[in-house]
């Protein structure tokens, strides 16, 4: 496959980080950390991330258990994931970010920008899953 930008997302109630990475590299780079009201975005803050950035395709983090069942985020996340493909027509994937948040606070000081590094982390991985 060509070389690609991805867009990322880490889910959350409150807040919603976003990265973008390149394929070709398999790096990504934290972008911002958008505010949310029970899961809900300002979509057209995403509209103008992705107007502006032109990603191929849209990755949100899936927050699993441990042992790899659903937990109720990750219905949340899919439930976003649904809603980001239905509103802007690109590709959408769910990607496994188990442990994402904790290598993320390795990254960050604090909470400041830490949603965001999740987000790098799991396009990341996403990159690394070929």
């Amino acid at each position: 496959m060509a070389d690609y930008l991805a867009m990322g997302f880490d889910f959350g109630m409150s807040r919603i980080g976003v990265a973008v990475g390149q394929s070709v590299t398999g790096t990504a780079n934290p972008l911002t950390v958008l505010s949310a009201r029970d899961g809900i975005p300002d979509w057209s803050q995403i509209e103008n991330l992705i107007s502006e950035w032109q990603p191929a395709i849209l990755v949100v983090g899936l927050p699993l258990h441990m042992d790899g069942t659903n937990s109720d985020m990750s219905d949340r996340a899919r439930k976003f994931a649904r809603r980001l493909a239905g509103r802007f027509n690109l590709p959408t994937t769910t990607m496994d970010e188990r442990l994402t948040t904790r290598e993320a606070k390795e990254f960050t000081n604090g909470d400041e920008g830490l949603d965001a590094m999740a987000a790098r982390l799991i396009l990341e991985s996403y990159f690394r899953r070929g």
